[in-house]
């Protein structure tokens, strides 16, 4: 218990269930039995177990608006179980769940989800997402607002492939200054990524407006009433919100979680999957296109309780299975175990999302304004090896240091012109060197805080737009970024990207309508193509033969090393002390250092020098026929006149054997080649000599303190052996070798 006391797991907290209380994840007693009840005229006289006279303002709204009158008898009259098998049976078409989920009432899909394990809500939500590509969205922040570094990240994760970057700030009064810097850095390269700025709605609708913004989540949805009305809120007035948006050709997105109310205050005893079902059904009620969803601020509570992460999924399940887009949470850090956390991302990796996360934190978690993210930059590698792992696309393809530098400087250059044609500001050249090769904002020199809050303050006050900024681009030579702007404000005259699960690539809308997810089976659905296969399998450190033949340079042997070469064939030998080391084809010819980084030529010499230590007579021998341990030894012990004989291959791993033992049955063993010291390999040649006088000495241990060798090294290991077996010749005689001891040699 000690040391797992030490472990980060021990960081997280854990709730137990307690419905009374608002613990409660798939089922309350306090929840209500699906039901619905139709008039003559297909009026709703009652819904999950409460009249129409008694409606709260939900339940008027989801009634009035989501309730599709025309499917709904059919949908209620199925049984749950039967309903949840067509979830996961790629015989019924997504088009056919999504009509009858118009029919149901919140408790009846959440019912119907809660009967899926964690691989059946995985599987199901593969079939229902509506868009046929994944995509995902980034957090582009920083601790002091810098908006030389919120353009230069920007511009890094349009380069990563994020489809969507979303800002917020320290201080609400540098939103202007934060929306500006992201809108230049979204313009950089392929420019076609939505941008939101997240600050209070009525400014951010102001935001977008002036082009400076191209979507919108923060309009917020509730699962209870007395949730909705604390905040003057209703569900209509939520809907005019959204609508404003639209109308001025602003992608919006609604915002919910499971956890919400019990963080509020306002849980009513239900489950919060019930609660989250209410509020989803407002939303796809609202005419919104899509949601932010899966916890999302709330998600470390519902993780808490047994179960929530399974309640995670199974809320985002509901989300695309009533047709809404759905940026699938993952944007909050619910777990200090990295365990966890690669645990909780996985099965939206594998079944796709239409945004994997509605938050990848692009940039340091310490410069997370949103608090830090599930994934942040720290480990963006971590999550690009999974892509690789599972063969799926996540979003995003790895970005060589060079690309991410000339992307940062174009995108830093490019806000610096613009602050000073539009006579905001003048940047000083070290503010800009530092931005660029930061890591983050620890490392950055920028403007004073009240200078970044003139700056924001004189955009708003001036009413500069998107405009402005095109036409301060273009006049300062920045001609395809201010194309790529501009394109993104004619996309806010055509509309087109409010379709449900509307991204731009390439400059075009790829959506729900044009793109449909057609998952049906095995051999459908989303397959990268070759092109972005390689790219998304092209990580940081990947080796080939290529690459480990040229670490080893020349087929000289290292300066200074020992010399050692052929002079015949090798016959039996007589002396009754002597020890044969018998090295293996590339050992010294092709190969001349070991996994550990040492000279073959040292640990040859390590091993002869203890064989004479322990009263042996060393021998060297190159064995041509084999290249696997075991039979190098063995073929060596057979050569030496005291029986004993040492197998060792180039890459390190050494055994000592006798000519009497079965091939695999070796008497020491030094298996973790990376792992052994010069002195080690000098204790295992003196263990050899002691044996040839019958003696039994304590063997040579190199132990493992938890390293995963296999992970660093076994994809060298086994391109050695690979040219190791490549030298073998079947059949071939011995070699004696001369050698000349690196000592002897100066």
């Amino acid at each position: 218990m000690q040391e797992w006391d030490k472990r980060p797991l021990r960081l997280d907290s854990f709730s137990e269930e307690s419905p009374e209380n608002g613990f409660a994840v798939f089922h309350s007693p306090w929840d209500p039995e699906p039901g619905l009840v139709l008039g003559p005229d297909g009026e709703i006289l009652e819904m999950d177990g409460r009249k129409a006279a008694d409606f709260d303002i939900l339940d008027a709204f989801i009634a009035a608006h989501h309730i599709d009158r025309t499917v709904a008898a059919e949908a209620m009259a199925l049984d749950s179980t039967a309903v949840a098998r067509m979830l996961v049976d790629v015989n019924v078409p997504r088009g056919e769940l999504e009509r009858l989920a118009r029919g149901m009432t919140p408790a009846k899909l959440a019912q119907v989800v809660g009967d899926l394990s964690a691989l059946e809500a995985t599987f199901a939500y593969s079939k229902m997402r509506q868009r046929h590509s994944p995509g995902n969205q980034a957090h582009v922040t920083n601790a002091k607002d810098d908006p030389l570094q919120l353009a230069a990240d920007s511009a890094t994760a349009v380069a990563l492939g994020f489809d969507e970057i979303e800002t917020t700030m320290r201080v609400a009064g540098n939103a202007w200054a934060n929306a500006l810097a992201c809108t230049v850095g979204a313009a950089t390269g392929r420019g076609s990524t939505l941008f939101q700025c997240s600050i209070e709605e009525a400014e951010e609708l102001k935001i977008g407006l002036a082009g400076l913004a191209t979507y919108a989540e923060t309009v917020s949805v509730y699962g209870s009433e007395r949730t909705f009305i604390d905040g003057d809120d209703t569900p209509w007035s939520k809907t005019f919100l959204a609508a404003a948006y639209a109308s001025r050709g602003i992608k919006a997105r609604c915002t919910s979680g499971a956890g919400a109310e019990l963080l509020m205050g306002f849980h009513e005893k239900c489950s919060v999957l019930y609660l989250e079902a209410r509020c989803l059904c407002l939303q796809r009620a609202m005419g919104v296109q899509g949601t932010q969803n899966g916890g999302v601020d709330g998600a470390p509570l519902t993780a808490s309780m047994p179960g929530g992460v399974r309640e995670l999924m199974a809320e985002n399940l509901l989300a695309v299975w009533l047709g809404l887009e759905c940026a699938s949470g993952n944007d909050t850090k619910t777990s200090e175990s990295e365990i966890r956390i690669g645990a909780k991302i996985t099965p939206y990796l594998l079944a796709g999302s239409d945004l994997i996360t509605s938050g990848f934190g692009s940039i340091r978690a310490y410069d997370n304004s949103f608090n830090p993210s599930l994934i942040n930059a720290e480990e963006m590698e971590d999550y690009l090896v999974l892509q690789r792992d599972f063969e799926v696309d996540g979003g995003l393809a790895p970005l060589a240091e060079e690309d991410a530098l000339n992307v940062r400087r174009q995108a830093v250059d490019a806000l610096d012109d613009v602050l000073d044609e539009l006579g905001l500001a003048k940047t000083e050249p070290n503010m800009k060197d530092s931005v660029i090769h930061a890591s983050g904002s620890n490392d950055t020199v920028t403007f004073a805080p009240v200078r970044t809050l003139e700056i924001s303050r004189d955009i708003a006050a001036r009413g500069l737009t998107a405009l402005d900024v095109v036409r301060a681009l273009a006049l300062r030579g920045h001609r395809q970024m201010a194309e790529n702007l501009m394109n993104m404000l004619r996309q806010r005259i055509s509309g087109d990207y409010l379709q449900t699960s509307a991204i731009l690539r390439d400059g075009k809308v790829v959506s729900a309508v044009n793109e449909p997810n057609h998952y049906s089976g095995p051999g459908t659905g989303y397959r990268m193509n070759e092109a972005r296969w390689n790219r998304v399998k092209a990580v940081r450190g990947t080796i080939n033969r290529d690459h480990v033949l040229s670490a080893e340079g020349s087929h000289e042997p290292p300066t200074g090393s020992a010399q050692f070469y052929a002079i015949g064939k090798a016959e039996k030998g007589v002396d009754p002390h002597e020890v044969v080391i018998g090295i293996s084809p590339a050992f010294g010819e092709r190969l001349h250092r070991t996994t550990a980084g040492h000279a073959v030529a040292d640990v040859l010499e390590a091993l002869t020098r203890g064989v004479l230590e322990g009263g042996g007579m060393p021998r060297v021998v190159r064995i041509r026929h084999t290249a696997d341990t075991s039979f190098l030894g063995l073929s060596a012990a057979h050569l030496a006149g005291s029986g004993y004989g040492i197998g060792i291959q180039a890459k390190g791993t050494a055994i000592i054997h006798h000519r009497d033992r079965l091939p695999h049955m070796n008497l020491e063993l030094f298996s973790n080649a990376p792992l052994v010291s010069l002195e080690q390999y000098r204790a295992m040649g003196r263990n050899a000599g002691r044996m040839t006088w019958g003696e039994t000495p304590e063997p040579i241990i190199v132990t493992n303190d938890g390293q995963a060798l296999g992970a660093r090294f076994h994809p060298r290991v086994a391109l050695l052996y690979a040219i190791e077996t490549e030298m073998t010749q079947p059949g071939a005689e011995p070699e004696e070798m001369f050698f000349n001891s690196a000592e002897r040699n100066s």
